[in-house]
């Protein structure tokens, strides 16, 4: 029954958020980080009452109807940017990759919140206030605010992660070399690739710290 529950609520998050852009005419790149924020947020949060085995599972349906919606064209909102991007597939990736590296759910929570919340805020915040230097990597426009942005957000998710968690991390490194990492991670990461690299790396050094 949760199982269902938890497909029904992310189902009704795409089609609210297709409805409204269909209806609002709102820019297709702020629909995509509204559904990587809202539904990345609530991803972070299954292990605390879904098992395992079933994030795996819809891990791999995700990755299915994203090759399916790209194919027909399904949800429009998502897929109609002005640049090649295989962000959505990338997420779905990481979701199970990172519940079969960590079976902490401290580690996934904050793991999936580096992509949905440090990455989503970073790129809406970088988009909208144009203000200070901006600059390519890739030929990728990126911009010292959406980084510092970036930044700012892993460093306090870290920080929440040290005061729950029950592992033996150490605090310093922690602090000092995660955010850096996945704040590098982010801006090399090209395509919508830092969907894969920055929670797949996080959980790596958190593993390994």
């Amino acid at each position: 029954m949760k199982l269902i529950i938890t497909l029904l609520i992310v189902l009704a998050i795409l089609l609210f958020n297709e409805f409204h852009w269909r209806v609002k005419k709102r820019h297709s790149e702020l629909s995509r980080k509204f559904v990587h924020i809202v539904v990345g947020s609530f991803v972070a949060f299954w292990p605390f009452y879904l098992p395992w085995s079933d994030i795996q599972l819809i891990s791999l349906a995700f990755i299915v109807v994203v090759l399916i919606s790209r194919k027909i064209d399904l949800f429009k909102s998502i897929h109609s940017v002005g640049r090649t991007t295989w962000g959505e597939l990338y997420f779905g990736i990481s979701v199970g990759l990172v519940s079969v590296m960590s079976s902490n759910k401290w580690v996934y929570m904050v793991a999936i919140l580096q992509m949905s919340l440090a990455d989503g805020l970073a790129a809406v915040i970088g988009s909208t206030v144009l203000i200070g230097k901006r600059y390519k990597i890739f030929g990728h426009n990126k911009s010292v605010i959406g980084s510092l942005t970036f930044y700012i957000i892993s460093f306090l998710l870290t920080i929440v992660y040290l005061i729950f968690s029950k592992g033996q991390s150490q605090p310093a490194t922690v602090l000092i070399v995660l955010p850096i990492v996945s704040t590098v991670l982010e801006n090399v990461s090209v395509g919508g690739l830092d969907n894969l690299t920055v929670p797949f790396m996080y959980t790596v050094l958190l593993n390994i710290l």
